[in-house]
């Protein structure tokens, strides 16, 4: 299919807008815009370059549709690599319904979700890594995200991916040149000096897998949980923070009994904030559920926002021992002690605590000290997006990559043959190169691209 027929379809968001953009891309591009304008002769006419011209309907007289913009890019030079026209008119649905069908009528052929990528990916303009970079920048809903997303689509990410590769091809090769002389009993490099090259490997394999939880955090929004007694003042802050009147606010124990989920964005993060039940001793059984999944969002959660009322030692104490039981070792904990306007004094907080801040959530006034604690302990103190992994097909591959090299490393403790040790390093290099390679399955690629706008 590639290569041999002409695709279309409207790349702009579907909808009525000020303009649409419609792109044609294949061997006769030109040939079957050429039949529908009328303007300078698109033939003659060089790459990357702009015309105003008309969109007429041959079958009727050359009627005029509308005035359009015609956008040309040679081959290669264009996204896909062949021959490429944009037409941008008037964004009425109508208008764009009819310029397509038009196209359709001198020979293209409407495009499958992410056809014009995948083309890309076929004809070496892109990457498989750099291919699936561009969903990740049209999804983007954080500055963040779209750091990390255009990191990889510039190339970022597979250049470090390459010099990882090509530091296992050097250890591979050595490998595979003593089996190459086995019975000359030939060693061509320190068994020692090997064992450090794969340990070092190993580590930057880990290293980019252990990436994923902060990456796929900062596709979806970093998960917090509101945790604290009841009446702590919660629901309070969780609205401050979004901005609306989100949650109830009542003075009444309780009032919260079920999860409340949204997303903002703050300081350029996207965060997934989840209000909590109150938690508290009660015999009603709605309420202790509400309680039940209060932990166990806590127990999911990156970050645990916990609201303290100080003049409440009890509900502090057996607020924390609950919260306990439900943390790990890499969860962040930020203690806000609330209702600063009362001049309650400050309490005394457990040793596990990272960060804490003392507001009023009555007041809009001291929710930035809280955002920006939010957002230090959100992500390490230096992003680094061409390090950092957001895909989850990239993270299994680094998964079995790193289970590769570690039985190469065993391999070369233990003294095991060249053979085997060369059957881990290629396995390892298998994997990595399946992260950026388009030489995969006809049926993993068409999984990949289906999550993509018809137009991309």
């Amino acid at each position: 299919m590639t290569g041999t027929t002409t695709i279309c379809a409207i790349s702009t968001p579907p909808g009525t807008g000020g303009i649409a953009t419609a792109r044609i891309s294949g061997p006769d591009a030109f040939e079957i815009v050429g039949k529908i304008w009328q303007g300078k002769s698109l033939d003659s006419l060089p790459s990357h370059t702009v015309h105003l011209g008309t969109i007429v309907d041959p079958a009727d007289d050359d009627q005029p549709l509308d005035t359009a913009v015609a956008t040309l890019f040679r081959a290669p030079r264009s996204f896909t690599g062949e021959d490429t026209v944009e037409l941008t008119v008037h964004g009425s649905r109508w208008i764009q319904r009819q310029l397509i069908n038009l196209l359709i009528r001198q020979g293209a052929t409407l495009a499958e979700p992410g056809e014009f990528t995948r083309r890309a990916l076929v004809n070496g303009r892109l990457d498989l890594a750099e291919a699936e970079a561009v969903g990740d920048m049209i999804a983007a809903s954080s500055r963040a995200a779209q750091r990390i997303a255009l990191s990889h689509l510039r190339g970022h990410y597979s250049q470090n991916l390459g010099r990882l590769r090509d530091r296992l091809l050097e250890l591979s090769a050595l490998v595979e040149l003593e089996l190459d002389f086995s019975e000359e009993d030939v060693e061509f490099a320190d068994r020692q000096r090997l064992l450090q090259l794969a340990r070092e490997i190993h580590s930057s394999v880990t290293a980019l897998a252990n990436s994923f939880s902060t990456g796929q955090a900062l596709k979806e929004g970093i998960p917090v949980a509101i945790v604290g007694a009841t009446n702590a003042g919660k629901s309070t802050i969780l609205n401050r923070l979004l901005g609306e009147e989100k949650a109830i606010v009542s003075d009444i124990h309780g009032t919260t009994r079920d999860i409340i989920e949204d997303t903002v964005e703050i300081n350029d993060t996207l965060f997934r904030f989840i209000d909590t039940a109150g938690l508290r001793l009660t015999s009603d059984p709605i309420e202790n559920l509400g309680i039940d999944r209060s932990l166990k969002s806590a127990a999911a959660a990156a970050i645990i926002l916990w609201v303290i009322d100080p003049a409440d030692p009890r509900g502090l104490a057996d607020t924390w021992s609950r919260i306990e039981s439900q943390i790990t070792p890499q969860t962040k904990i930020l203690a806000a002690i609330n209702k600063a306007d009362t001049g309650a004094p400050a309490p005394a907080l457990p040793d596990r605590i990272d960060a804490t801040v003392t507001l009023s959530a009555l007041t809009d006034a001291t929710i930035r000290p809280l955002t920006d604690a939010l957002s230090a302990l959100a992500l390490p103190a230096e992003l680094t997006p061409d390090l950092t992994v957001t895909n989850a097909r990239h993270y299994q591959a680094l998964l079995l990559a790193g289970q590769a090299i570690e039985r190469a490393i065993d391999g070369l403790t233990a003294n095991l043959p060249g053979d085997l040790l060369a059957q881990d390093l290629r396995e390892t290099a298998a994997h990595l190169a399946s992260i950026t390679s388009p030489i995969t399955t006809p049926d993993l690629l068409t999984h990949i691209f289906s999550h993509f706008c018809i137009g991309k």
